[in-house]
């Protein structure tokens, strides 16, 4: 008759016993994962190169922007100034004479003809006059017309390397008194399509 009592079940926590004349198990090989080849310590230089590399970096890329920035297309001299005293209007008319040189490789075309005066006071700009004013001013103010050229006007055209002489007409709301205290006075003459303008000042 077949026994009745089932074989007894091994107990989990307890490890296997070893079979008689098995081999003994051996423990494998141990893993060391201290250095890990996916730091930024492994991947990159050190920091001294990077820094070095980085600013090499910068200063050509300052030097490009400095050397490629925006310039005037031309240059000049402000040689003469004659200012005269407008009667109960608080203010001057000044007749600036100027040398102009186109030092661009392509024409310089005017679009705009501006004066800036600097005080101590502050700081003034004002219009050209239009240069069909030119002799009326001159018969008023015949000081003006010393040492005057011909009217440089909107719309003129300066050839690569052509210079001229020109004045423009410029009335700014001081006194004349405060004008010859100045600090200085300019004649601006914006191009077209140029971003900088040509600031010729005395």
């Amino acid at each position: 008759m077949p026994d009745q009592n089932p074989p007894p079940v091994p107990d989990p926590a307890t490890p296997p016993m070893p079979v008689a004349g098995a081999p003994a198990a051996q423990s494998g090989p141990t893993i060391n994962i201290a250095d890990e080849f996916g730091t930024a310590q492994r991947n990159l230089p050190p920091v001294k190169l990077l820094l070095i590399v980085t600013a090499a970096i910068l200063i050509i890329v300052g030097i490009a922007s400095f050397f490629q920035r925006a310039k005037p297309q031309g240059a000049g001299s402000l040689d003469t100034i004659n200012a005269v005293d407008l009667p109960g209007q608080n203010s001057v008319l000044v007749a600036l004479t100027f040398t102009l040189h186109n030092s661009g490789q392509k024409s310089l075309w005017v679009h705009n003809i501006e004066g800036k005066l600097v005080t101590s006071s502050g700081e003034s700009t004002g219009d050209a006059v239009s240069a069909v004013d030119f002799d009326r001013y001159y018969q008023a103010f015949p000081s003006l017309k010393e040492n005057s050229q011909g009217a440089l006007s909107p719309e003129d055209k300066l050839q690569p390397g052509q210079e001229i002489k020109r004045t423009v007409m410029v009335s700014f709301p001081v006194p004349l008194e405060i004008f010859n205290q100045r600090r200085s006075v300019s004649v601006v003459v914006k191009p077209y399509d140029q971003p900088v303008a040509v600031v010729l000042t005395k």
